[in-house]
């Protein structure tokens, strides 16, 4: 009998198309296919918009206007889809409106008298190093920082409300307010027109305490500390505006227009290559390198060595030899023997599939370029929303792995599958939000928003289940290729390196591997707020990870099988799903080792995402696990001759 060529590494055409489809975001195509640029005559008015408050050091977004700020005579919230309103945005309008290839100077926005309580939330938010958004074009601001040691410019996501210093001569710490910003809109024009369209935005923030000799009499006034007519322009923070009670803030701005040759569809280059991204590809190409050379060896021994067995099985011919057999044909009376707890088993499988689809969906929308950085949030609506919709493929799987264990109450499996992972998710959600509501934060999701949730899961998703289950409980059950004993066989004292505990936490160590590298970076546009935009590569590693977690559960369910150890039902699932603490581990080493937050709710927000992202990655490694084991155990049972 030939081995399975299914089992085999990818051929090098299948290398060579991962490998394409992992450089297809260095492509200029960022844009949700159909979304049309605006185009600006000279002197059309320029709408910016504000977003919220944020910080790395407290996770904890605030509405811009929860500081003492310029207001509009009207404050306008934008619409927001799902996702925007789970990460916290709230974009409203601002008194900043510009006229496009307009430069001007000294712009009064306001003048501000700080309160006490406005001082110190003023104070603590500089102390938090937040920063404030902004948006002009659907394009956030960004503040430029150059590196003497790379002679490059790199950029900021927002500037920061303000720093903390002291005037010369004396110890005691100060802040100061960014109350003057001098704005730089690149924009490329249309050689044919006059049209233009924005293709950059840039802020360089300025604390300065201006003055004024006359009466005050609104954005006419005259300051003596800005004044263009005079040629006294605002380039150094020299005389700053200090925080002070009682105290009045003016607030001013410079805008200027700069032609740039970055072509619309280009514009988002600069905000995706924030970062050094040449480390990024070595050590993820690496990465992948090395698991694929370990799977295909893996998978080469296997092969030789199950070829060996099931040759030598098939060719036994006397009932003294087939009596003196040891390993694993030796069970094949017990091998499909249901496991206990197998309702649950069915639920936690019918749950990874659901992710299995979910992830497998989303990720090839964004490498198709529908789910581009420059769609905020969506991202996180199409991951919801095709989450809902694969509830259809989780009560399918469920119900039919139920039927084949012989159970017959399918609309109680019905309700676990739809109830218990989104139950636990949705508590866990429930307590962190009530958090982030105590600490009047903006990223606090919405009754609405809430509401909104609650519909999908119990309008669309559990109806869907209900179909899933019902289309599976109506198809034959899996019939096992070999028949099972009523008396269920002793299994043999196992050697210490066949433990459950060991060979499971064992089994977690190569699926990790597979995603650690790229899991630095995922976590990090996560908690440091930047973009994350090489959704190929997360493609190729996704797929790397489906290969290692099938093989390695594969391989240890063979040497359990071959131990005489035939209840592989749970321990396959939870081999590639022990995956899931080393993910968790990895999360809190980043903590202590990447993120500066000190404040205790902000730990607890961290470590709750990341318990939950850890317990999603359980399901879903653990469901890839179990599956490939299900598979390669009715083939190699299959595979043989049974008396």
């Amino acid at each position: 009998m030939r081995p399975p060529a299914t089992m085999l590494p990818a051929p090098a055409p299948a290398l060579l198309l991962l490998l394409l489809i992992a450089a297809a975001p260095l492509s200029t195509a960022f844009y949700l296919p159909g979304v049309a640029p605006n185009d600006f005559h000279k002197k059309d008015p320029l709408q910016v918009k504000v977003n919220k408050l944020s910080s790395t050091k407290t996770q904890l977004p605030y509405s811009y206007y929860s500081l003492p700020f310029c207001k509009p005579d009207t404050i306008v919230d934008s619409a927001e889809n799902l996702g925007e309103v789970l990460r916290g945005d709230r974009i409203e309008n601002s008194p900043y409106v510009f006229d496009m290839r307009e430069p001007k100077m000294c712009q009064i926005i306001c003048k501000a008298s700080i309160s006490d309580k406005q001082a110190n939330e003023l104070k603590e938010k500089i102390e938090d190093e937040y920063r404030v958004n902004m948006i002009l074009d659907n394009l956030p601001l960004v503040v430029p920082i150059a590196r003497p040691d790379k002679d490059a410019v790199v950029f900021q996501g927002g500037y920061h409300v303000g720093v903390k210093g002291q005037y010369a001569g004396s110890k005691d710490e100060k802040y100061f307010i960014h109350n003057h910003l001098t704005f730089l809109v690149k924009y490329h024009k249309d050689e044919d027109s006059d049209l233009s369209r924005i293709v950059g935005f840039e802020v360089k923030p300025f604390s300065v305490n201006h003055q004024f000799e006359e009466k005050w009499d609104g954005a006419k006034t005259r300051l003596s500390t800005c004044d263009p007519h005079a040629n006294k322009i605002v380039i150094n923070s020299d005389t700053p505006q200090e925080v002070e009670v009682g105290k009045d803030i003016i607030f001013t701005y410079d805008v200027g227009f700069e032609e740039s040759d970055i072509k619309w569809a280009s514009r988002w280059d600069t905000y995706l290559l924030m970062t050094d991204d040449q480390i990024h590809w070595f050590s993820i190409v690496n990465s992948l390198m090395i698991v694929l050379f370990l799977s295909g060896m893996v998978a080469m021994i296997m092969l030789r060595t199950l070829y060996r067995d099931i040759s030598r099985y098939n060719q036994l011919e006397t009932e003294e030899e087939a009596q003196e057999e040891t390993g694993w044909k030796l069970v094949h009376g017990d091998v499909f023997r249901p496991p206990t707890n197998s309702d649950l088993l069915c639920v936690y499988v019918g749950t990874g599939v659901q992710f299995f689809g979910m992830l497998l969906v989303t990720m090839i929308f964004a490498v198709l370029g529908f789910l581009s950085p420059s769609n905020r949030g969506g991202l996180m609506t199409a991951m919801l929303l095709i989450w809902v919709l694969m509830g259809l493929f989780a009560g399918y799987a469920s119900s039919r792995l139920y039927k084949m264990f012989k159970g017959s109450e399918w609309k109680s499996i019905t309700l676990k599958t739809a109830f218990l992972f989104p139950g636990i998710a949705f508590g866990i959600f429930f307590i962190l939000n009530a958090l982030i509501w105590g600490e009047k934060s903006s990223g606090a999701v919405p009754f609405s928003t809430m509401f909104a949730l609650v519909l999908l899961w119990f309008g669309i998703s559990v109806p869907l289940v209900f179909v899933g289950s019902y289309l599976g409980f109506k198809k034959p059950a899996i019939e096992p290729p070999v028949k099972t004993n009523k008396i269920p066989r002793q299994v043999p004292e196992q050697a210490w390196y066949m433990n459950p505990a060991f060979t499971i936490l064992i089994g977690g160590i190569l699926p990790f591997g597979a995603v650690f590298i790229e899991l630095f970076f995922i976590l990090t546009s996560i908690w440091l707020h930047q973009f994350y935009y090489i959704f190929g590569f997360l493609f190729l590693v996704f797929i790397i990870l489906i290969i290692t977690c099938a093989e390695i559960a594969i391989v240890l369910c063979y040497f359990q099988l071959c131990s005489e150890d035939y209840m592989w039902w749970w321990r396959s699932y939870l081999t590639s799903g022990s995956s899931a603490i080393y993910l968790f581990l990895y999360a809190g080493f980043y903590f202590f080792t990447k993120l500066q937050i000190t404040k205790l709710v902000s730990g607890i927000l961290y470590f709750g995402y990341m318990l939950l992202a850890s317990y999603a990655f359980f399901v879903l490694t653990g469901t890839i696990g179990f599956c490939a084991c299900l598979w390669f155990t009715r083939l190699i049972y299959s595979s043989v001759k049974i008396d």
